[in-house]
């Protein structure tokens, strides 16, 4: 099985301060890959990192085998990675068909233009119309974004994620601040979208994590110390100790 992300020898400094430490790590097409780890441990530098948000400091990072260190968030996405964030963004404004369609519009080719009018894109319009039909908010289409629940507006987002078509998606914390009724429901809905794709996610909530993943990365003090299948991980005496404690029972 191939690669769709790999990090070789990724540093991040701010100022004296070394945040990521010389992180090695693949993540092969097709799997549901988690990264876990203490507050603090590095998981949310890290997605800047690759997503580009930040630069790094030295190291390579390589999606689907093309070197994208130093790209530019858009650049990184049109080669097909797309993430999420912990704290929700969205278009509170807009419609929910509205979030998704601006998701749409550029891996249709629709590109800036005063011209066109958007409601006349069908092609647009009916991709947009399937993402709300897979995330579960087609009946919330007409809503404005900004008075759906939380748990909505969480998977508004995934939905925006997977709208312009990435094979590579990431979640950062998808499930956190959710009740254990709307953590099930993400659950099915990250299975649901992930399938066909890559998916990169950090989660703190360890149900989730051994109930999704194909394997797990722990990252501690900006360093991977296991990667393996949950069964490893929970096994795995060193990541009890550094983290999963009890939990690993």
């Amino acid at each position: 099985m191939s690669a769709a992300l790999t990090l070789n020898d990724v540093r991040k400094n701010f100022g004296p301060t070394s945040i990521i430490r010389g992180l090695n790590l693949e993540v092969e097409s097709g799997e549901r890959h988690a990264i876990i780890g203490p507050n603090g441990a590095g998981k949310s530098t890290m997605f800047h990192l690759i997503s580009g948000r930040i630069g790094v400091t030295s190291g390579s990072i390589a999606l689907k085998g093309e070197e994208i260190t130093g790209l530019a968030p858009y650049e990184i996405n049109r080669r097909g990675l797309s993430r999420s964030f912990q704290v929700t963004n969205i278009f509170p404004k807009l419609s929910v068909f509205e979030n998704i369609r601006c998701g749409v519009l550029w891996s249709l080719g629709y590109k800036y233009s005063i011209w066109r009018f958007v409601d006349r894109l069908r092609d647009a319009n009916q991709r947009a119309d399937e993402v709300l039909e897979l995330i579960g908010l087609a009946a919330r289409r007409d809503t404005p974004a900004g008075i759906l629940t939380y748990a909505e507006q969480r998977a508004l987002e995934i939905g925006i994620t997977i709208a312009g078509g990435a094979d590579v998606i990431m979640l950062d914390e998808p499930t956190a601040g959710m009740s254990n009724t709307e953590t099930e429901q993400a659950v099915e809905l990250i299975r649901k979208v992930s399938e066909g794709r890559t998916l990169m996610m950090v989660e703190h909530d360890m149900s989730v994590v051994f109930g999704l993943a194909d394997r797990i990365s722990v990252l501690v003090y900006g360093e991977i110390i296991a990667t393996g299948a949950p069964a490893e991980i929970r096994a795995n005496k060193a990541v009890r100790e550094a983290y999963l404690g009890e939990e690993a029972h």
